[in-house]
């Protein structure tokens, strides 16, 4: 049972940026996607951004030019670059992923907090 854990969030500034990583304790070279999630209170919690095993990638539209994900399969890890914070970016942030045999994995979450 792979576990992900998330790190990096915090308080920023808009237009600040800060990087979210995702640590795995196993490999995560199998896996079909990992992906970045947020919530916020009351809401459903929404796809930020996907990484598919080849490298392609996805972006909701209210982040795309501002955000970027990337994964490094050699160190189990999947990254979140987020530049030009915004006030609405304020969430919390969850690392997801989905093996090849369909299970899916969640990690505990990071706070993202963007105000002045």
């Amino acid at each position: 049972q792979v576990q992900l854990v998330e790190s990096g969030g915090g308080l920023v500034q808009p237009g600040g940026s800060l990087r979210l990583s995702c640590a795995a304790s196993g490999s995560i070279a199998s896996f079909l996607t990992m992906d970045w999630y947020r919530q916020v209170p009351e809401k459903q919690r929404e796809l930020v951004a996907r990484i598919f095993i080849g490298g392609s990638t996805v972006y909701a539209d209210s982040v795309k030019g501002r955000f970027t994900i990337s994964r490094d399969n050699a160190q189990n890890s999947v990254y979140l670059q987020m530049n030009g914070l915004k006030p609405d970016d304020t969430a919390v942030y969850y690392c997801h992923g989905q093996d090849w045999n369909g299970q899916i994995y969640w990690g505990q979450g990071t706070q993202v907090t963007v105000s002045s």
